[in-house]
């Protein structure tokens, strides 16, 4: 989370546009839903109309899109016309989900759009695309507005985009929902960053970071197996995980209470079950894992179970790593995980 005080500052570099501040961070403007680069030429926005983000991709992933005066996915004084046609092929059909026959109806090699977004902007096209779309759900979900309301704010003409964009991530059309099958979904910020909670009223079904790579896919196979549209709002049980993350991350807590209901194989189950086990603070390799469950040779398993958990901190995976003592992988990023070891460990974290 960016401080308030660096917060001050990125606004003041706005203000007086100063190139020092290019690549450090962009600027998110509510009123307008673009995001911007420090020496973008446009009028300056209010402060309390701002948000500030160290990437592009997280601007993206709050649903701004790139601002057409200063052109935030261009490098400064170097517009690449590869970066710039597919930046606006993009913002046509923000819905998209693209293929290689797409690339070629551009003349566009596929690998070269890789590497151009790569190189300048630390994600690759497709990542930039993914974002693009889970931006304009995830907005939705934050928000909670009505479908007029966020389809104006996301710069949609007609309504038709902005619910084709939602349901290809959510699965239906938020205003044709079956109140059968619902489940809520909510945009939750923590100090690392915001996460998506899926849940019913009974019990919470998915807590994940919303950049993480291939959310949109977990997303996707939640409301499959469940049948179920998913929609924003608020229910008891996101409320309840919401107050315990606070909790958390203020030291207070280190194991959560609200329901959980587990998508998965029984062997899946059984792993979760041990990773909860996990005492804060410490941690166990597979090997460990596959020990305790009388499995010794189910190693891979276990690791494969490990990363299809879809209840981020609450389902402890961080706490699991490699034999060798080294961190492994982790969906939310190893940055993340290495953060979390260090807090559960520190003294002032009681002992629960």
């Amino acid at each position: 989370m960016i401080s308030t005080d660096l917060k001050e500052q990125y606004y003041q570099a706005l203000v007086a546009k100063n190139s020092e501040f290019e690549g450090l961070f962009y600027v998110g403007v509510r009123t307008t839903g673009v995001f911007c680069r420090p020496t973008c030429p446009a009028r300056k926005p209010k402060f309390e109309n701002c948000e500030f983000y160290e990437t592009a991709q997280q601007a993206l992933l709050a649903s701004y899109r790139p601002c057409q005066r200063c052109r935030p996915l261009s490098h400064p004084n170097q517009v690449s016309d590869v970066v710039r046609v597919l930046v606006e092929a993009v913002e046509k059909e923000p819905e998209k989900r693209w293929k290689e026959q797409d690339f070629k109806a551009l003349s566009i090699d596929e690998s070269t759009a890789r590497r151009q977004f790569k190189k300048r902007f630390g994600m690759t096209f497709v990542e930039y695309a993914r974002a693009r779309r889970m931006g304009l759900a995830l907005k939705n979900i934050r928000s909670g507005r009505t479908v007029i309301d966020s389809q104006l704010s996301t710069g949609y003409e007609s309504s038709s985009g902005f619910r084709d964009a939602f349901s290809r991530i959510m699965g239906a059309a938020p205003t044709q929902v079956d109140e059968g099958n619902v489940l809520k979904a909510s945009w939750i910020d923590t100090r690392l960053g915001p996460m998506m909670a899926v849940a019913d009223e009974e019990a919470l079904y998915l807590l994940e970071f919303v950049d993480r790579r291939g959310l949109e896919r977990e997303v996707e196979r939640l409301r499959k197996r469940t049948k179920s549209a998913i929609v924003p709002g608020s229910t008891a049980a996101i409320q309840s995980i919401e107050r315990e993350l606070n909790e958390y991350f203020e030291g207070m807590r280190t194991s959560f209470d609200t329901p959980l209901f587990c998508l998965g194989t029984p062997f899946q189950k059984r792993v979760w079950e041990q990773l909860i086990a996990i005492p804060a603070g410490e941690t166990r390799s597979y090997q460990d894992i596959a020990i305790a469950l009388g499995k010794p040779t189910a190693c891979r398993a276990v690791a494969q179970a490990n990363g299809a958990n879809q209840l981020a901190i609450v389902i402890p995976c961080h706490r699991v790593i490699n034999a060798s003592g080294e961190l492994g992988g982790y969906g939310g990023g190893l940055t993340r995980k290495n953060w979390l070891l260090i807090h559960e460990k520190q003294d002032s974290l009681p002992n629960e």
